[in-house]
């Protein structure tokens, strides 16, 4: 019942999955990726957290809710925790901590009877929390005799007394979903070690234990043997733990040693699996670093009694965190010890062994004595199934390793999604199955390759999936029928088949592998194995696999890894950093080396390498000494052409990836989370943190200095002192905390500073910094964390954290602190929009070196030196004692110096180094000599220990000297905390070339070195962040070597190589013929697979790469160079090989014989038709010869290239051109030669081309979160990957993002962290020093706008007073003086530059060219603004999100949204005829401003005050501000442009427009007009708004009547404002001479609040019909402040009186100009308009809303058809373009730009006007018109002698007559234009007011607006004066 079949697995495949998957999460608003194996039932599995062997199974009889039906169990109800207590998981509500691993060191008082006990929570798996629990209530030994209840105390806060568990669960946040049980969750007793420490105890036996005994007994399927396991290999020590406990002369481990009792055989316990933790004490972190597990022969037990939620059946019964998937590296992740516990061979480190304790059952095996003295070597063993026996004896040179097991228990541990399968439908791969797949692996593998569990974890879950993938889907398609049946596996392998086949598969790899089979135990297998080791039977063997098949269901097994290059690079590998070297400088200084050095001492022809090279010394020291060195100074030098610095410039992609960096913080803004309020910012700041290196510091202080950053952060050039720069970027090293706590401090200090730390290299050091052995002092290790995960840093609102990183995988697990929307990825060539940023150079990387392998044409940019590697297998062999990085440093120390030795004339060198080295060093001495300048080439020689790199740098230094080389090239010694050191020579050449004349400057940088030819020696265990100039030509990696298998250690080592190549020749993607075929470089190159085929023998068919066929190179000169070349490899390698192995020296010799061969057959330069088959014989015939080993011996093949080798470099440095080295390196990227292991793994790809590096774990301090997880993809892109590593990888405890744990996902990541992600060497610091820049302008374009700035028109129309009426320091209007003023028509706003002029009274009009008549499309183009910097007292639109104006905005997630109430109000109005019904939307908040009849109910008005209230807290005026299409743009946040002072404030909007400005504006009151006024223009809204506010003035006016208020003491003002007001300024005037009009004035910014209490404290201001203030204008000048009062038109901001305007109506139909015409109809009424000269208003610059939108369209949408403004007019029943838009809309328009039409005669003839009646109506800037009003005792002006040219009488009404009209003389021709409702009207208009007496009508001129007849158009008829 209640089962669901949703979520059965897809028949679709895995691969569509994958990718619907991906492309969900991206769509999806759900910030977790969705996991893609839930779609084919691969979901990760959940570990468990402790191994507790059955005993987990207990929680099956507690589990109520987790009944026999499947469908979801309710999840428990707790009480809601108490308002602001501590929710955080690990500590209680009273917020102290109760983590054991955070506590283990503290003293707890403990009661008398109560017992310190740990408690596991669900949230926190991996903690046990600490808990006081009175022991009455716990049971005894025999789990027996608790009392039932519970009584407990918590030890954090000490609170005491909880009787109730549930409360305790509560009090200590264990955030159950299920009910409470003490039994359930109260697991372990504590106990104190002996160094103090609180540890993990024995489990608490709630049940009794021989109820616990006796159920495993019945379900254990054990051997006779039945001993029990202890394997410490079950808790991986992490890669920072203590140096594990040994055993000595292998006993087992005694019970003093780990505080807890020896588990021996036949104990009571032998089947039973118990837990035992094993406690170290940690300097740092007080967790647990290594438990030891006694684990049984327990198998499935089946099913509980009452099946647990998380029971799978094919799943063990209990599980092991210690064995989950993600250990493969046991010491690997760093290290410490392998293994199963067993004791492993010290290396001779003191104190430091990879050995640790084992326990185990069984009958023992000795290991032999001398066993590495004996045999050469260090066995590893591979813990398999089963059971292990015991070690004893010499069990010091024996390695025990766990990575097996785990990979085997990884493939088994089934997730648990295929539970609902049943038992015998979806099973994991059987361990017969594992086992023999692992036996394929290893024979298949190479003779000289290491086997990798990461590629058998590939093989296993690849055998799974595709057998039973199948099944599912049949399962899946068989649901229907009742007992579906599937065949058992047709390859599934019996235990008695197993030997068979696995010695059947071994069979074929000539003893490689060897098959034992015991018949009894492992132990037997052992035995034999030991005894064939030291008799020397397994000399040919490199693994040996020993199965025991004598239990009946299980078997035992385990690999012996007996090959001495594997055994000695897996043991290698599991050294951690530290111990590696530990281990190098215990070699150094011990004198272990002095053989090796000896040995290379006398390596060479005279006997003694030293005597050789003094001797040379000595015969060329005259010629040396007298070699003059030129100095700088004598002669001028010669400029190379291609010497090119660009250390700094800024490239497209660059750009781009700065806007898109901007993009991600404006959303992160714009988001409704209110985390980032860039509108609170003034300015940008930055820190900058980088590694730990001197050059990675001193290179992105030299970036900062050149990117400008700082300028523009507004600091002085004169400031940009060294000093200024540094706090800026900081090195995280041991002085970093100190400088962070300052920035901090800063930060906190300036909230209106946006502050961006950038942390760069952010891959660098993610240890936890409560995981960190180390003390603070003594390492950064965790100083990130401590740094940048503090809370004081993530609590701050103004601080962004950007992680700059070319490996970004271990920031992208399932705990990271990052939002996959806040990843930045480097966007690629074919990016989406990178068409727009155009690139000159292409980037070359890693995936483009790969390519290059694959090329068959010419020599890979990516190779290995086969000759070197061959020598350090045989070195290897006769120094099994050493280290192979100090054999490996020694061999390439002697190949570089016999390399320079050999160059200098020393011919018979050659013979002692490989062609690589020789390539090398020629190139690095001959590339100066090539170019006229000097410059050269840069060679990268990578060592990572210092002690190595400091006795390279040394040897190569003396050698170089005594070779008198000294002065040809540089040797530099990198390190991480050293600066850059190099010879005066070398300096004086740089600062030539860099044309730098500072006396002491000195090279700080890598990139400083650009054309210096030198060998950089760069150490440390990793790169941290340094760059390299573009001169470098060889990155030698041969002693790079791995620790672990990472993906992003790989990556950032090779990333070194990555570069920009001119986009003209990276095409050839370097390995063109243009690029390599005809570069002289490659004199001395060699085909690598020649070599590996000459020494690999018989096996080369095994080599990973495969064999690749080349053609022969074009360029003749060339291949004979390489060839002798390869003949000197020959040579060399005989050499070396005959005084290490002599069974090498037939392969040598052959393949010296081959070489020749080769060189004569290139030599001949064969037809292009017979290249290919030419090709293939000169590749395959050494591979035949050989492995046939049949070509005769030829003396003179080895000395041959000897003796011709010097004539022939030198032949070929004669064909080389003369080119600088600087100018191939733009061209060519770098040549990286890299370890064979490495080389095989890099250039080993899947079917999409990805490297089998990319499928590694991608860092150390994560792990993979399931065996069951897809593969990565080459086509993947970076957002993919991403998401891929979010679902399926985990951070370790080690890892700074483990603790980032919570519930709702959503709140792991942090809202302002970002991640800028690109490939190494891109230039990604360029990027975000420019995006800090970007920055820095958006924040300063966020306090600034744009504002008009027009200078007012018609100034020179504009006519003085002869005499002032005000005095300019008069700061209120004298009404009296007012009234005297006349009348100013004409417009100055320049917003109406394009209307038609008003004639004024008396006026003489100049004649003017207006004729620039502009385009409607372009007139708010056009207008000029000017950016201003916002003051406090601006407005703002709905982006705006500061701390004080939240509430005012009430749109804040951290604020309830304030709920409103819809109110509607209703009055009367005749000349509508109807009734108007408004609505409106108040908030609970704003209700006080209005009066309703009872609480929320019938609006009854809006309050208004009194005139005489002298009240100055707020303004007394409602302010209503009419908007439309502007929701997000509106300047509607008045909070700081009213000084935060109460104030009320109604917006008016039209009824489809108010959901959305509810939304927006919430706690606004928003006034809703009828609908009927949605297409109506601004001319309604204010028409409503002033008929409005007067009915409500009169209902005010009675009901302050009944409270005796005087009807005209009511508060008669409101103010109409713009929703484009921004700001309010203010001119003070003072006068500074004696005379009034001396006077000086200055302009500020004040508040909204200030202008309006000062115009509401104007004298007699009833008498004032309207107030108002004029346009702000930059172009003022003193003259325009001599008058501070004007009576003229007020437009934008009104106070208007609604009083004295009762008679006077906005003309509701009006689109544009309605306040002109409103401006006149209040001043023909007589009524007083003034404007305050001396107050002035911003008006911001808005692109949208407002009059534009409403578009004028064709009702039925015609693509086709295009309609202009001309078309808005047309004759009636005409077949016109009917359109969508008001009648009067199309008027206006029409008569704005084609008026001339009507009006010929009035056209640029100001003197003679155009009449309107009542109505203004802009005609266009052409044409001059006269207002006139109709209505008695109006004022008009006076033109008694004025001839009009024409009339226009718009929709006049009964005060227009024909007496009226006739007052007025027209000229001659002049044009009548009537325009009314409809036609009747029009011709009623026509006989009333008697027009056909003095105008001749046609029926022609007859027009009507272009819209529908429903539409009501509007009728025109236009006459002839006659």
């Amino acid at each position: 019942m209640g089962n669901s079949y949703a979520g059965q697995l897809k028949t679709t495949r895995f691969e569509e999955v994958l990718h619907n998957s991906i492309e969900a999460s991206l769509r999806s608003n759900n910030l977790v990726p969705r996991p893609i194996f839930s779609q084919l039932y691969l979901e990760a599995e959940q570990q468990l957290s402790t191994l507790e062997g059955g005993v987990d199974n207990d929680d099956d009889d507690e589990d109520d809710d987790a009944s026999g039906s499947s469908s979801p169990a309710h999840s428990y109800q707790n009480k809601p925790p108490p308002e602001g207590c501590c929710m955080t998981d690990g500590f209680c509500q009273s917020g102290k901590d109760l983590r054991l691993a955070s506590i283990a060191s503290e003293q707890f008082e403990v009661p008398p009877g109560f017992l310190l006990v740990g408690a596991k929570s669900p949230s926190l798996p991996d903690h046990i929390l600490v808990c006081a629990v009175d022991k009455r209530f716990l049971p005894d030994d025999n789990g027996r005799n608790a009392l039932l209840g519970f009584s407990g105390n918590c030890v954090g806060c000490g609170e005491k007394g909880f009787r109730y568990f549930t409360e305790f669960s509560n009090h200590i946040n264990l955030k159950l979903t299920t009910q409470p049980k003490k039994q359930k969750h109260l697991k372990y007793y504590l106990v104190r070690n002996a160094q103090g420490w609180l540890t993990k105890g024995a489990l608490i036996s709630w049940k009794g234990a021989a109820e616990v005994r006796s159920r495993h007994s019945s379900s254990s399927m054990c051997s006779s043997s039945g001993q029990t396991l202890l394997d410490s290999s079950a808790a991986m020590m992490n890669k920072m733990s203590d140096p594990a406990v040994h055993m000595t002369n292998g006993s087992p481990l005694a019970a003093g040693e780990n505080g807890f009792p020896q588990v021996q055989n036949g104990t009571s316990s032998q089947n039973l699996n118990i837990s035992y933790c094993n406690q170290q004490p940690a300097k740092v972190n007080p967790s647990p670093q290594t438990r030891l597990a006694v684990l049984g022969n327990v198998t499935n037990s089946g099913p509980p009694k009452k099946r647990h939620k998380g029971w799978s059946p094919e799943s063990p019964s209990s599980t092991d965190p210690s064995y989950s998937q993600n250990n493969y590296h046991n010491a690997s992740t760093y290290g410490k010890v392998d293994a199963t516990g067993q004791p492993s061979a010290p290396q001779a480190t003191a104190g430091n062994s990879l050995s640790s304790s084992l326990v185990v059952a069984g009958e023992p095996v000795s290991i032999p004595d001398n066993l590495l003295k004996t045999c050469m070597i260090t066995p590893v063993i591979f813990k398999g199934h089963g059971n292990f026996p015991y070690l004893c004896g010499n069990v010091n040179e024996v390695i025990i390793s766990p990575l097996l097991y785990n990979c085997y228990k990884n493939s088994q541990s089934m997730p648990k999604t295929y539970e609902q399968y049943g038992p015998t439908t979806i099973q994991p791969i059987s361990e017969e199955m594992q086992l023999l797949l692992t036996v394929y692996y290893l024979v298949q593998l190479a003779p000289d390759q290491v086997p990798l569990i990461e590629d058998l974890e590939q093989i296993l879950m690849r055998s799974w999936r595709d057998t039973h993938l199948a099944e599912i889907r049949q399962y899946q398609q068989n649901m229907s029928q009742p007992f579906p049946l599937f065949p058992s596996l047709a390859s599934a392998v019996t235990a008695s088949q197993l030997p068979w086949l696995a010695g059947l598969a071994a069979s074929s790899c000539n003893e490689s592998v060897k098959i034992i089979e015991c018949s009894f135990s492992l132990a037997e297998g052992l035995s034999e194995m030991f005894k064939l080791l030291v008799e020397g039977k397994l000399t040919k063997t490199n693994f040996v696999v020993i199965i025991c098949t004598s239990r009946p269901s299980n078997i035992d097994s385990c690999v012996v890894v007996t090959g001495k290059y594997q055994a000695r690079t897996l043991i290698e590998s599991m050294f951690s950093p530290m111990d590696y070297l530990k281990e190098i400088n215990y070699e150094l200084t011990s004198g272990k080396v002095e053989s090796l050095r000896a040995f290379f001492s006398s390596f060479c022809p005279d006997g003694d390498i030293d005597v050789l090279l003094d001797k040379y010394h000595q015969e060329n020291h005259s010629l040396i000494s007298s070699t003059p060195k030129k100095p700088n100074g004598e002669s001028q030098p010669v400029a190379c052409s291609s010497y090119n610095i660009e250390w700094h410039q800024l490239r497209p992609s660059q750009l781009a990836v700065a806007q898109k960096l901007l993009s991600q913080v404006c959303s992160i803004a714009d988001s409704s989370s209110q985390n980032l309020d860039l509108g609170s910012f003034e300015k940008v700041d930055f820190l900058i943190c980088v590694p730990p290196s001197d050059v990675t510091y001193q290179q992105t202080l030299s970036h900062v200095w050149s990117s400008g950053v700082l300028v523009e952060l507004r600091i002085e050039k004169d400031q940009l002192t060294t000093q200024c720069m540094e706090q800026y970027v900081i090195k995280l090293d041991a002085n970093a905390p100190r400088k962070f706590k300052v920035f901090l401090q800063k930060a906190m200090q300036n909230p209106h500073t946006l502050f961006v730390v950038v942390h760069d290299h952010a891959h660098w050091d993610l240890t936890s910094s409560l995981y960190s052995p180390y003390p603070q002092k003594e390492a950064s290790f965790g100083l990130v964390d401590r740094l940048l995960n503090c809370r004081e840093l993530i609590d701050l609102a103004n601080v962004l954290l950007l992680h700059v990183t070319s490996c970004p995988y271990a920031l992208q697990t399932q705990n990271t602190r990052i939002s996959p929307y806040n990843e930045i990825h480097w966007p690629s060539s074919y990016s989406h929009g990178m068409e727009l940023y155009p690139e000159n150079r292409k980037y070359f990387g890693l995936s483009q070196y790969i390519e290059s392998t694959l090329s068959g044409h010419s020599l890979p940019l990516l190779r290995h030196d086969s000759s070197f590697e061959a020598i350090v297998l045989a070195l290897g062999k006769r120094f099994p004692k050493l280290h192979s990085a100090v054999i490996r440093t020694f061999l390439l120390i002697q190949h570089y110096s016999s390399a320079m030795m050999a160059v200098c004339g020393l011919s018979q060198m050659k013979s002692y180094t490989s062609v690589e080295t020789l390539e090398i060093v020629q190139n690095l001495l001959n590339s100066p000599k090539q170019c006229a300048g000097g410059h050269g080439l840069m060679v990268l020689l990578r060592i990572t220990c210092i002690q190595l790199a400091t006795l390279a740098y040394e040897r190569l230094c003396h050698v170089r000297e005594r070779l008198g080389l000294q002065n040809r090239f540089e040797i530099i010694l990198g390190a991480a905390n050293t600066a850059i050191t190099i010879g005066k020579h070398f300096v004086d050449q740089l600062k030539v070339w860099q044309k730098n004349e500072e006396e002491d400057w000195q090279p700080r940088t890598y990139l400083a070195l650009e054309g210096l030819p030198c060998i950089l020696i760069c150490s440390g265990m990793e790169p941290l962040g340094e760059s390299l100039p573009r001169s470098l030509r060889y990155c030698d990696l041969r002693l790079v070597q791995f620790h672990t298998w990472e993906r992003t250690a790989i990556e950032q080592e090779l990333g070194c190589a990555s570069c920009f190549l001119d986009s003209d020749t990276s095409q050839d993607r370097g390995h063109g013929k243009d690029v390599l075929d005809s570069d002289p470089d490659k004199l001395s190159s060699t085909d690598n697979e020649d070599e590996e085929t000459g020494l690999d023998g018989s096996n080369s068919e095994k080599q990973s790469p495969g064999k690749r066929q080349r053609s022969p190179s074009d360029d003749s000169a060339s291949s004979s160079l390489c060839s002798k070349a390869s003949g000197s490899l020959a040579s060399c390698e005989s050499s070396y090989l005959a005084t290490v192995d002599d069974n090498i020296k037939p392969t040598q010799q052959s393949r010296v014989s081959n070489s020749e061969d080769c060189s004569a057959e290139k030599w001949k330069s064969p037809p292009a038709n017979n290249a290919k088959k030419q090709s293939a014989v000169i590749c395959e015939q050494p591979d035949s010869n050989s492995s046939s080993n049949t070509v005769k011996n030829h003396p003179s093949s080895a000395s041959t290239p000897s003796s011709t080798s010097s004539s022939c470099f030198q032949s070929g440095a004669a064909l080389q051109s003369s080119q600088c080295a600087m100018a191939k390196a733009y061209k060519q990227p770098p040549v990286v030669f890299l370890p064979k292991l490495v080389y095989d793994i890099i250039t080993s790809t899947d079917s999409s081309g990805l490297s089998k590096s990319s499928s590694f774990l991608p860092h150390c301090d994560v792990s993979w979160a399931s065996s069951f997880r897809p593969l990565l993809s080459k086509v993947m892109t970076c957002t993919e990957q991403s998401l891929y590593y979010r679902q399926w990888t985990v951070s370790k405890p080690s890892h700074m993002d483990y603790c980032n744990v919570s519930e709702g996902r959503m709140d792991t990541f942090h809202p302002r962290r970002l991640l800028l992600s690109g490939p190494p060497q891109v230039g990604k610091t360029g990027a975000y020093l420019q995006f800090l820049s970007v920055l820095s302008r958006m924040l300063i374009r966020l306090t600034e706008v744009d504002v008009y700035d027009e200078e007012e028109i018609n100034i020179s129309l504009k006519s003085q007073p002869e005499q002032p009426f005000h005095q300019p320091q008069d700061i209120w209007p004298n009404v009296d003086l007012v009234k005297r003023m006349d009348f100013d028509y004409i417009l100055h706003d320049p917003k109406y530059e394009d209307a038609s002029v008003i004639c004024p009274e008396s006026q003489k009009f100049i004649q003017e060219d207006t004729s620039t008549n502009r385009k409607h499309e372009d007139v708010y183009v056009r207008r000029p603004t000017t950016r201003m910097r916002l003051s406090k007292y601006a407005s703002y639109n709905t982006y705006h999100h500061c701390e004080q104006c939240h509430q005012y905005m009430g749109y804040n997630s951290r604020f309830q949204m304030h709920e409103s109430s819809l109110h509607a109000f209703a009055f009367s109005y005749s000349l509508l005829g109807e009734e108007i019904q408004l609505h409106f939307i108040i908030p609970k908040s704003k209700e006080h401003h209005f009066v309703f009849n009872q609480p929320g109910g019938q609006l009854e008005s809006m309050r208004l005050p009194i005139i005489s209230d002298k009240n100055t807290d707020s303004v007394k005026s409602p302010i209503f501000t009419p908007t439309t299409g502007r929701h997000e743009h509106g300047l509607f946040n008045l909070y700081h442009a009213m000084d935060g002072s109460s104030h009320l404030h109604i917006l008016v909007v039209k009824e489809y427009e108010m959901t959305i400005y509810k939304k927006y504006w919430p706690n606004h009151i928003i006034l809703v007009l009828p609908s009927i006024f949605n297409s109506s223009g601004v001319g309604a809204a204010h028409f409503l708004i002033k008929e409005l506010s007067f009915h409500n003035l009169e209902l005010e006016r009675n009901r302050q009547a009944e409270l005796g208020v005087c009807h005209q003491d009511v508060w008669p003002f409101i103010v109409i404002a713009d929703d484009s007001c921004v700001m309010w300024n203010s001119v003070d005037v003072k006068v500074t001479g004696d005379h009034p009009r001396d006077f000086s004035w200055h302009e500020r910014n004040v508040s909204l609040n200030y202008v309006l209490k000062h115009m509401e404290a104007t004298q007699n201001i009833p008498q004032y019909a309207m107030l108002g203030m004029g346009k702000w204008t930059n172009k003022t000048k003193g003259v325009d402040k001599m008058e501070p009062f004007s009576r003229c038109h007020l437009h934008d901001f009104i106070l208007l009186n609604v009083d004295l305007t009762r008679d006077v109506q906005y003309n509701q139909n009006r689109f544009t100009c309605d306040d002109v015409d409103f401006n006149l109809r209040v001043n023909s009424s007589g009524l007083l308009i003034c404007r305050f000269n001396r107050f002035s208003v911003m008006k911001k610059q808005i692109a949208v809303g407002g009059h534009r939108s409403i578009h004028i369209k064709p009702k039925v949408l015609d693509s086709s058809v295009y309609v202009s403004s001309a078309h808005y007019i047309c004759a009636p029943d005409s077949k016109h373009t009917i359109l969508a838009a008001p009648a009067q809309l199309l008027l206006e328009k029409f008569l704005q730009f084609h008026s001339h039409r009507f009006f010929p005669l009035s056209v640029n003839n100001r003197s003679h006007p155009v009449l309107v009646v009542d109505c203004y109506l802009n005609l266009g800037s052409q044409i001059s018109v006269c207002y006139v009003s109709s209505r008695p005792h109006s004022i008009n002006i006076s033109c008694p002698n004025m001839a009009f040219s024409g009339l226009l009488l718009h929709l006049c009404d009964s005060f227009v007559v024909a007496s009226f009209l006739k007052k007025f003389e027209f000229l001659k021709d002049a044009t009548l234009c009537v325009v009314c409702q409809d036609r009747n009207a029009l011709r009623q208009t026509v006989v009333r007011l008697e027009l056909e007496d003095e105008w001749q009508f046609r029926l022609r001129d007859e027009f009507q607006t272009a819209n529908a007849k429903e539409d009501k158009p509007l009728f025109i008829l236009t006459g002839r004066h006659v």
